[in-house]
């Protein structure tokens, strides 16, 4: 297990110094560009900068989050060979590493950028003396910061498009080799494509997923961000960083229905494993459902208005909860029907 196991991980370290570094290279050909066509002066760094450090924190995130997952898998199939609540415990405190860096990483990095363009506001984006330019300042500072978005999709394009071409590939050559030439089964120790087809599991499922989800998440909130400026109230208060609290909430809930997964609830069974984790997101949408009225009150002022909309003349901090509402629970139920409509355990399967 250990000399399959460290074959693997060898693998999957080389493939991603592979991608990375060619990835690399068109970051910065790309960034050249940028720097030359999108800042509004030569040698500004506005949008530039935080594009490149989207890329960064992207790929840091991948690869932290795709060496812990080669090292968990040897230690759950170990584990399986004893009890299947301690591999179902392995295997998920092994994914958590990837989802907590991924997210932890970006809302650090994204804070600490605004708190850089905020701090440095009045001299990059002059004539802040009154409401309407201070408006006009936030609208160019996150219309710059959208660049960190930018980035993470960047890498996001090469690790899903790469990895899962690898992986379709690596996965098809072994099946044929193995199964169709040689009768073999299912991941036979005597295929040797089978190292393959379980590096390309770990370059396209975890560190391909996980570069594709930040960009997914860094580029949803910079539009929150940029959709905020739009409003004067918005502007003139904490109400800018009411996407990045969202966030925060739901790693504090995460912790907790991890800790509910892996050390209350127990996995005797394999049917179990569906229902562990059918249970969690239950219980992270109910946990949330609070904490996104709290955050809305707390961040939002009691009305606000956005100009430019016809129906945004007099909106309420409830609709901002009402809508987070519905895209949450809207999630929920999607898990709930998809998992109906593909598990073995329910009648359509």
């Amino acid at each position: 297990m250990v000399e399959v196991a460290t074959l693997i991980q060898d693998g999957a370290t080389t493939f991603l110094k592979q991608e990375y570094c060619w990835t690399s290279v068109f970051v910065l050909v790309f960034a050249v560009f940028m720097a030359l066509l999108v800042e509004e002066k030569f040698g500004q760094l506005y949008t530039t900068g935080p594009f490149l450090l989207g890329a960064i924190t992207s790929i840091v995130s991948g690869y932290i989050g795709m060496q812990i997952a080669v090292q968990a898998n040897i230690r759950t199939a170990k584990m399986a060979t004893m009890s299947l609540n301690d591999a179902f415990n392995v295997a998920f405190r092994g994914g958590m590493v990837l989802g907590f860096v991924l997210v932890g990483l970006a809302l650090l990095t994204l804070h600490l950028l605004i708190m850089y363009y905020q701090a440095n506001m009045t001299k990059w984006f002059p004539n802040t003396h009154n409401s309407w330019y201070q408006q006009n300042s936030y609208i160019h500072m996150f219309e710059a910061i959208t660049g960190y978005g930018l980035g993470g999709s960047t890498v996001a394009l090469f690790g899903r498009v790469g990895g899962g071409i690898y992986t379709k590939a690596a996965d098809v050559g072994a099946d044929l080799v193995g199964k169709v030439v040689e009768d073999l089964d299912e991941d036979d120790i005597k295929n040797p494509g089978v190292i393959a087809d379980n590096v390309g599991d770990n370059v396209g499922d975890i560190a391909g997923m996980g570069s594709d989800l930040f960009g997914s998440f860094a580029e949803a909130t910079c539009a929150c961000l940029v959709i905020s400026t739009t409003s004067p109230e918005l502007c003139a208060s904490k109400a800018l960083y009411y996407p990045l609290v969202i966030s925060a909430f739901g790693i504090l809930v995460g912790i907790i229905t991890s800790f509910l997964s892996t050390n209350v609830l127990s996995v005797d069974e394999a049917s179990q494993v569906e229902r562990s984790l059918k249970t969690q997101l239950i219980v992270s949408t109910l946990l949330m459902t609070p904490l996104l009225y709290f955050a809305a009150v707390w961040c939002l002022p009691a009305h606000f208005s956005f100009p430019g909309v016809e129906e945004g003349k007099n909106v309420k901090s409830w609709y901002a909860f009402i809508c987070t509402c519905i895209g949450l629970w809207s999630g929920l139920g999607i898990g709930l029907f998809t998992e109906y409509f593909t598990s073995t355990n329910f009648a359509p399967v």
